[in-house]
């Protein structure tokens, strides 16, 4: 055979094989003409661009380099009920009244894109923002249900989502000595690891779902686009329902939940498209998201094991929180073996005890939360409640529901204090982590955060894993916390209820830390962000003379500086703005500095007072708040746009 004749017959059997799942000839057969191929490319020097010998990973990457998409890849707005949906059919209906509806498997993975040239492979990249992805193409090369050439000849890009099939993820683990937990997470990690041979052995497939970019071609419907990708050797997923009403689209929802759970993809919802592809044009797009497309999300995933023991931690408050270790149990995708339960109270009002099996619910990559006691069982025994800390002895104050271990000194509180003074949006010590909390508070004694700026590198050098480059880092970065912003120095000395918008509120109506310090409850209450228990809580903190101590030595050392910020102009001045949901490109700390820069003002919660609601990804109670309240709500590209 010619290298031609080689190649595309190579091809041809990949595809039967890992696309269509029906092979025409056995694996020694297709090594044959691999082998064969591999010899002959090696003789002649020339490896074609669709060649299968390109799958094998190569070199590892040093970094990824950026590309921009053709065409934008739009995420996609969320429902979880039957209400939402039913605002999305009805909208959809008003601009076109005999639109029908697909309904398809939302996939939960890694969104990709890929483009052709002349039906010749390109590249392969991330989503990215939706503009500007992650280039992936050595790591692409290596999933071989991949097509490197299709019969359209023009520039295409397509559109799928990287996942690992849960039995490939089985597989995988049986022989690893490191094991993937999360289907999803093993996907993402497999496309974004520099080594090519790393995405290789996770066993990850790409299914396809849309024509992002064609030029040359149009479509008329959905069906028409899944047919041309079938055409084209990409694999899609075999589930695509025709709805006409909202009544036949809840019928594929139920249908999806059902089955969801008997198919090998991670899955957590469908997707719903309007069918008619011009008619999708009308419809347009809203700065993020098609107007003509939404993706049903189902309820976090629930399951049920059994308690078999409650370890109580303290935190930096002395506040005693309950953790409920259970049986390993599969839910969302990972192994689940520990569970939060808020305080004392919740434990009686869910009557849960040790030995009884419990509802456990997991969403959004948190440690799960009990729901309540499905049953006891005969060796069920009560939870009791610790008369003192477990950790030091001392004696246990009760505070409604909570306890608080009463002991200033109790090893748990020190450490959770030292670590939280030195994080970065507080103090900003770089490189100061629980383990070197833990390690200054047990091997030198440092029990206040004054006690930092003291270290000695002859001190730090007894200190297990502390090198010259180590401690000199940590000094230099205590060092540079020594001037402050205001805000950051009242958020770091831990008083309790007082977050970081709570602690730029009170820098900026009192100013300095003496005036904050004289600060009466009813003073602070009339401020936005703070309420009765935190205005007594702040009260209280400076009536205490072990604190003020503290805070006369933290002096010493630190000058916290307020900087008065200008309100009068900039793009968000007067603006009263709460940020809800999740961003993207920035992280709340981020855009909050962003706004006051700009002469705006941040508020945790939505209220009369609220001029502008910033809503990201899975924005909850605060964006169906502010929109009953007819507060403007923008989106992450508006709130982009208004920065720029």
């Amino acid at each position: 055979m010619t290298m031609r004749q080689l190649i595309d017959t190579l091809n041809k059997w990949a595809y039967e094989y890992y696309v269509l799942d029906a092979p025409s000839v056995s694996d020694a057969e297709y090594d044959r003409l691999y082998d064969e191929l591999v010899e002959l490319e090696k003789s002649t020097g020339t490896v074609e661009p669709d060649s299968p010998t390109r799958r094998v990973g190569g070199e590892p990457l040093k970094a990824f380099a950026r590309h921009e998409h053709i065409s934008r890849l739009y995420s996609l707005d969320k429902c979880v009920t039957y209400e939402r949906l039913s605002a999305f059919v009805t909208r959809i209906k008003k601009v076109s009244p005999d639109a029908g509806f697909t309904v398809e498997y939302k996939y939960d993975g890694l969104t990709m894109c890929l483009t052709y040239d002349g039906g010749r492979f390109v590249r392969a990249t991330t989503r990215g923002n939706g503009v500007v992805g992650e280039d992936v193409t050595a790591q692409c090369l290596t999933v071989r249900s991949v097509p490197l050439s299709i019969p359209f000849k023009g520039l295409i890009e397509v559109q799928g989502e990287a996942v690992i099939p849960l039995s490939a993820l089985k597989k995988y683990n049986e022989g690893a000595a490191e094991k993937l937990k999360n289907a999803r997470n093993a996907a993402a990690g497999a496309i974004r690891n520099l080594d090519p041979a790393v995405t290789a052995s996770r066993g990850v497939e790409i299914l396809f779902y849309n024509v992002n970019y064609i030029r040359g071609k149009s479509f008329s419907t959905q069906e028409e686009m899944f047919a041309f990708l079938r055409e084209n050797h990409f694999k899609v997923y075999p589930y695509l329902r025709i709805c006409s009403d909202e009544e036949s689209i809840i019928s594929a929802l139920e249908e999806i939940e059902v089955e969801r759970r008997n198919i090998d993809v991670l899955t957590d919802g469908a997707v719903i498209k309007l069918n008619d592809v011009p008619a999708r044009e009308a419809l347009g797009y809203t700065d993020k998201f098609p107007r003509w497309a939404i993706a049903y999300k189902f309820e976090a995933e629930e399951a049920q094991t059994t308690v078999r023991k409650v370890r109580w931690q303290v935190g930096r408050t002395g506040k005693l929180t309950p953790l409920a270790e259970v049986d390993p149990v599969e839910l969302g995708g990972a192994t689940v073996r520990r569970a939060t339960l808020n305080n004392f109270g919740d434990i009686s009002r869910k009557d849960v005890r040790i030995g009884s099996v419990v509802a456990i619910r997991r969403s959004n990559e948190v440690i799960p939360e009990i729901l309540g006691c499905v049953r006891h069982t005969g060796t069920s025994i009560d939870i009791q409640k610790p008369i003192v800390c477990p950790y030091c002895g001392s004696a246990i104050r009760e505070e409604g529901a909570n306890l608080f271990c009463t002991n200033r000194l109790c090893p748990p509180r020190i450490t959770a204090r030292l670590q939280h003074f030195a994080q970065k949006d507080a103090m900003d010590i770089e490189g100061f982590s629980e383990a070197t909390a833990e390690q200054l508070r047990s091997k030198l004694a440092v029990t206040r955060p004054s006690q930092l700026y003291t270290l000695t590198a002859a001190e730090l050098a007894g200190l297990e894993g502390f090198k010259d480059k180590k401690i000199s880092n940590l000094l230099v970065a205590i060092d540079g916390s020594r001037n402050v912003p205001l805000e950051r120095f009242i958020f770091a000395l831990g008083i309790d209820g007082v977050g970081k918008v709570g602690a730029r509120d009170l820098a900026n109506s009192f100013r300095s830390i003496q005036a904050l310090s004289s600060a009466t409850a009813e003073q602070l209450v009339g401020l936005e962000n703070i309420g009765e228990i935190t205005a007594n809580a702040i009260v209280g903190w400076f009536a205490d003379g072990e604190n003020t101590d503290e805070l006369a030595n933290l002096l010493k050392y630190v000058t916290p500086v307020y900087s008065e910020r200008n309100t009068s102009s900039g793009t968000f001045a007067g603006e009263v703005v709460v940020l809800t949901g999740t961003l993207s490109n920035y992280t709340r700390s981020r855009a909050q500095q962003l706004i006051e820069e700009r002469g705006g003002t941040c508020a945790s919660s939505v209220t009369k007072k609220t001029t502008l609601v910033v809503a990201g990804e899975e924005a909850g109670s605060k964006l169906a708040k502010a929109q009953s309240l007819g507060i403007k709500v923008i989106d992450e590209q508006t709130f982009a746009q208004m920065l720029a």
